[in-house]
């Protein structure tokens, strides 16, 4: 018996001895009249599992469907908002040779280049990837290349604090414009070459009238998940062991910056692990379907872990736009600098107005622009 229906949300079943499911969430299930497999992962970041025919996932693409644009939308006009200040602030009153001030700057532009493909990712969610494989391939490479740096930047501002407290004269860190510059330079070469195989790998094809953009190889696509598990893991344990030390010198009787710097440190590791450990967790947990491992491949399961990963992920991508308040909002310094940023723009902007109005003549009841 041969049965076809298309839901709202262009999701297609078929059954015909065979079970074809295809979504830009990645639920792409094959299967033959014989006993093989056929796998399509469809998409950048989703899990892949392969069921019985009676496994249907239309709750959890519908959930992401909705939820997802609407969190990725809130997440891009902050983002947005929170790190062109940050840049604004740096750029006009900070001084751009200090490391911390070149580091601020760099995890800035990283979190605005990570959210330049939450739009392609919410739109996909919707109506499957539209855009052909030259903006799949770019897309992706540039959201990886956000990613990586905004983590590299985060770790090594960490080391960067870790040695000027723990450290403070063993080890001279040198705040010179060159060596800010070439830091920099090499954490972006290395982002730029975790990033590449987004750029070699991943494709746009249509599968059952169905367009999505992903992997050309299931090889690939655990490979870039562990490359991300082992990022995260090694930032994960750098910045818990420096923070560790941190936080064990400034709370020695001698030191005289506790209260504040304690709960900034605090704020940020927790923001962190919360941000990104179940999202690199539910990465790994889905990469274990594809080895068929119990008890991942069953139908419950599977749909649970599915929930869970669209739920870390939005709270893991939302992770850049709280950068800017937990690193820069917090302190006196940049409110100083961002009020007074503030009072500028608004002195220009009346001054601008009075100069309209200067320009203005009434005449006879007639209004004549000079």
């Amino acid at each position: 018996m041969d049965v076809t229906f298309q839901n709202s949300y262009n999701h297609s079943y078929n059954y015909n001895n065979s079970y074809s499911y295809n979504d830009s969430y990645s639920y792409n299930y094959s299967y033959g009249s014989n006993d093989s497999d056929v796998y399509d992962y469809s998409d950048y970041y989703d899990n892949n599992k392969t069921y019985d025919d009676g496994c249907h996932k239309t709750e959890v693409i519908h959930f992401g469907a909705v939820v997802t644009p609407v969190i990725f939308a809130m997440v891009i006009m902050f983002s947005c908002v929170g790190n062109a200040l940050v840049l604004l602030v740096l750029i006009k009153y900070e001084n751009l040779k200090s490391l911390t001030n070149t580091f601020l700057l760099n995890l800035a532009i990283s979190d605005l280049i990570f959210i330049i493909g939450l739009p392609f990712w919410a739109i996909d969610l919707v109506w499957g990837w539209i855009f052909g494989d030259v903006i799949c391939k770019l897309v992706n490479f540039i959201f990886y290349l956000g990613y990586y740096s905004s983590l590299l930047f985060l770790t090594i501002m960490t080391m960067h604090r870790y040695m000027a407290v723990v450290h403070p004269l063993s080890v001279h860190w040198n705040s010179t414009s060159y060596h800010s510059f070439g830091i920099s330079a090499f954490i972006w070469f290395l982002s730029f070459c975790a990033a590449t195989p987004q750029y070699i790998f991943k494709t746009a094809a249509t599968t059952d009238g169905r367009d999505y953009c992903d992997y050309n190889n299931i090889t690939w696509k655990l490979f870039s998940i562990y490359e991300q598990n082992v990022f995260f893991l090694t930032a994960f344990f750098t910045i818990a062991f420096c923070y560790s030390r941190i936080l064990g010198r400034l709370l020695k009787p001698m030191s005289h910056r506790r209260p504040k710097t304690i709960r900034l440190i605090l704020c940020i590791v927790i923001a962190f692990y919360l941000g990104w450990t179940p999202y690199n967790v539910s990465m790994f947990l889905s990469s274990l379907t594809s080895f068929h491992i119990a008890p991942f491949n069953d139908c419950h399961v599977s749909t649970a872990l599915d929930f869970v990963s669209t739920v870390s992920r939005l709270v893991a991508f939302s992770h850049c736009c709280l950068n800017p308040m937990f690193y820069v909002f917090m302190g006196v310094k940049f409110r100083d600098h961002l009020k007074t940023a503030l009072k500028n723009f608004c002195r220009k902007d009346n001054q601008l107005k009075d100069r309209r109005q200067s320009h203005l003549i009434y005449s006879n009841g007639e209004e004549i622009t000079l």
